[in-house]
């Protein structure tokens, strides 16, 4: 598969379990200790001012190798595969820190780290997911560490937590796409082509009511277009699957001309598909949020990673043209992300926060489209992978 058009191949609602006072006391306490550890760092959970990193990568590393050279992030994503160009460049710069990336849907690595830091049994160091409001949640339960990685100042105001409890280290964006020689001249240049009677049965999507972040597209459409394009979209019989990285997946495989509900590059010049990020109607696009736990085992091995996703040779390396750092560009032909006005970059969060309004929108969609059927396609990497 092309890389510029499935998360599996470039990598790469739930409420949370809340502690007592006791367990909420005991992770402030932790992250205040681990935040007054090294050279850079500022005070703790408990206030006060964190300053960005001055460590280089170097002093980092033999700081995550004297604590015992491993580290556990817990990524979100679709297929185990997502995180093979992450392991291999994290092995190739770092040989002496052992990296395990587990990879699964974000909805459940949220509740799997709830339900490890209620049991005292947590695995994960760093969490790099999707779902945004854990974020917000697990900073107010005291729970992720205040740190601001090397690079800090340069992100994008939005894309970051003024005190550092959490990074977007990368942007991921979800429109639709299209087989280039299958669509042809009448190619689909909005979502409102999309219900042209043309494309039925072409048409291959992610279950907007399985992934937070397809639901947030076809609301955007539904807003824009109304529930008579949500019902036009049904009766062209699209094929709908588990995990966004299926509509690239059936586009390539020639099953279908267009997918819908999966990332891409914008500024690609693939001959193969093609993905619009359109003028004026909408897409979205949001930061990939990470922080490091506060309770982590392995908290230098935790900064030592965010301080390299940062990183100006890092963030250069974006497989959609697109950085998180104000400093950074990947790809001169391209704006940056938050200059789209179309992306909704900010009401993305906003949605993430209204977990009833999200239930409520799941099942109406579900009314349109049927239950999600299939098993995960991350597989199930069971209570505390990684530990």
């Amino acid at each position: 598969m092309s890389g510029n058009f499935s998360r599996r191949r470039l990598l790469a609602t739930s409420a949370g379990l809340a502690l007592g006072a006791t367990a909420a006391v005991s992770a402030s306490a932790g992250s205040a200790a681990a935040q007054s550890e090294g050279r850079g760092q500022g005070q703790g959970a408990s206030g006060g001012r964190v300053r960005e990193e001055t460590r280089s990568l170097e002093e980092l590393y033999a700081a995550a190798v004297a604590e015992g050279g491993k580290l556990v992030l817990y990524q979100g994503g679709d297929v185990d595969s997502q995180a093979a160009g992450v392991r291999n460049a994290w092995a190739s710069a770092f040989p002496d820190v052992e990296l395990t990336v587990v990879v699964d849907y974000s909805k459940y690595h949220d509740v799997r780290v709830d339900h490890q830091l209620e049991t005292g049994t947590l695995a994960a160091d760093v969490v790099q997911l999707q779902t945004l409001q854990d974020f917000t949640r697990w900073k107010k339960q005291g729970h992720l560490l205040n740190y601001k990685p090397a690079g800090f100042s340069e992100v994008y105001n939005g894309f970051k937590d003024p005190d550092g409890a959490w990074t977007s280290l990368m942007v991921f964006a979800f429109s639709f796409l299209y087989d280039v020689q299958g669509a042809g001249t009448n190619a689909p240049r909005t979502p409102q082509d999309l219900v042209d009677p043309r494309w039925r049965n072409a048409i291959a999507s992610a279950y907007p009511h399985d992934d937070d972040a397809v639901l947030y597209l076809f609301s955007l459409y539904q807003r824009a277009h109304g529930w008579e394009w949500v019902e036009a979209f049904a009766a062209q019989q699209p094929q709908f699957a588990r995990g966004t990285h299926t509509p690239s997946a059936a586009v390539l495989d020639k099953q279908k001309v267009i997918g819908v509900g999966g990332s891409g590059n914008p500024a690609s010049t693939s001959t193969v598909l093609k993905w619009v990020a359109p003028d004026r109607a909408p897409f979205m696009a949001w930061g990939q949020r990470a922080a490091i736990l506060g309770r982590a085992a392995n908290p230098a091995a935790a900064k030592l990673y965010m301080n390299w996703q940062l990183s100006e040779a890092r963030q250069m390396t974006s497989f959609n043209g697109w950085s998180v750092r104000e400093d950074v560009v990947p790809n001169a032909a391209l704006k940056p992300v938050w200059q789209f006005e179309n992306a909704h970059i900010d009401g993305f969060p906003r949605f993430m926060e209204d977990r009833a309004g999200i239930e409520r929108l799941k099942q109406t969609f579900a009314l349109y489209f049927g239950e999600v059927k299939g098993d995960s396609s991350a597989g199930w990497p069971g209570l505390r992978p990684g530990r």
